[in-house]
């Protein structure tokens, strides 16, 4: 006598029925949208719309066609200033990220001097970053700076009058204020971390070392990769922080997209190829957001399950 296997039972899903739950929660993103709209989509349709005029921020508004947009992407200038943002946004990431990355693993501990040490790291960020330039840029004065005053040659050189020095204390004026912002998105990161991968690993015999590149590294991609679109994006709107230091120069070596706008709305008054400038911005930074989006695949919770 053979017994019968009892039927099996589907379980349906439960459903949300209209204007029940799920009604009310989507009420609750409109003052969100809201928002979004007042201050994203308008300014941003505002600012495509006077790419197409001519005027200088007083007097009238008048249409000027295509002469705005002709006059930018035929300025032999536009090419050199993309050039210096993308390189500040190069050498800033490759700066910013190990350093961040390091740092924020090593507060990750629940010691309690690395709480304290947390705090002092994120000090910078609270600064000004005009007060932040103006204190570098007397610190690296050749005459009067700290070079001079200790007696140090190597920091007595005109940092702000070569365009490679220049360039480099902007890409790492700008790194030492940013980092501690990203060295506490991976320290939240790494305590997302399940603690049985690591007691595994030490069972199994691996160092700090190997744990690091085997189990943090990895259980970090999504991090990595929301840190890095928050750098690239950030990084096409450095502006006062390089205005008060350089100011563009020397010549035009620190240059960025941004600033060049602002000579071009500010101080040329000509607020229709200004407008094409943030435009092109806009368009840069939606690209480099969606290709790093597309990086991190699909489920961008993959890798706290990775290995479980």
């Amino acid at each position: 006598m053979t017994g019968l296997a009892p039927p099996a039972v589907r379980v349906r899903p439960p459903t949300t029925p209209a204007g029940g739950r799920g009604g009310s929660l989507a009420w609750m993103a409109l003052p969100a949208l809201a928002v979004f709209v007042a201050f994203g989509l308008i300014p941003l349709f505002g600012v495509l719309a006077l790419s197409f005029t001519e005027w200088d921020g007083i007097g009238d508004i008048h249409p000027a066609g295509l002469d705005s947009w002709r006059a930018v992407l035929t300025d032999p200038g536009l090419p050199h200033a993309l050039w210096v943002t993308f390189l500040v946004m190069a050498l800033s990431w490759a700066f910013q990220t190990p350093a961040s990355l390091l740092i924020g693993v090593f507060l990750a501990g629940r010691q309690r001097y690395r709480e304290i040490l947390a705090v002092l790291y994120f000090i910078p960020l609270l600064l000004s970053s005009a007060a932040l330039a103006i204190t570098y840029k007397a610190l690296l004065d050749p005459n009067f700076g700290i070079g001079p005053g200790l007696g140090i040659p190597l920091l007595a050189q005109d940092w702000l009058g070569s365009a490679n020095l220049a360039l480099g204390v902007v890409v790492f004026v700008v790194s030492w204020q940013f980092i501690p912002f990203h060295a506490l998105i991976y320290q939240g990161g790494v305590r997302q971390i399940p603690v049985a991968l690591y007691e595994a690993a030490q069972i199994d015999g691996a160092g700090r070392l190997r744990q690091f590149f085997s189990i943090t590294l990895p259980q970090l991609k999504y991090t990595v990769i929301t840190s890095s679109t928050l750098m690239v994006v950030g990084s096409l709107t450095f502006f006062d922080l390089i205005f008060v230091l350089t100011e563009g120069g020397p010549g035009d070596a620190t240059r960025v997209l941004a600033l060049d706008m602002y000579k071009r709305g500010f101080q040329a008054n000509l607020m229709g190829p200004a407008s094409a400038i943030a435009v092109i911005l806009v368009l840069v930074g939606l690209a480099l957001a969606l290709l790093l989006r597309r990086l991190g695949g699909r489920d961008a919770s993959a890798s706290q399950m990775e290995g479980m």
